[in-house]
């Protein structure tokens, strides 16, 4: 698999946890929700955006790897 559908894998995944936090904050509005809300998904657009970009460097000296190779 290349790292190109890596990172697009990645990217629906987190627009799936965005889905289903949506429905699950419906039903659960307290205190430990907003922590894990604070603690974890507030950051994850940053830490998501930072990874895609290592992905892309990965994906480009994967390719110069094998461009020299050929």
């Amino acid at each position: 698999m290349s790292s190109r559908v890596n990172g697009s894998n990645l990217s629906q995944a987190a627009k799936e946890l965005s889905i289903q936090w949506e429905q699950a904050r419906a039903s659960w509005r307290d205190v430990k929700s907003q922590e894990f809300e604070q603690k974890y998904l507030d950051v994850l657009p940053q830490h998501l955006a930072r990874t895609l970009a290592v992905i892309e460097e990965i994906d480009a000296l994967l390719r110069k790897v094998r461009h020299d190779c050929e």
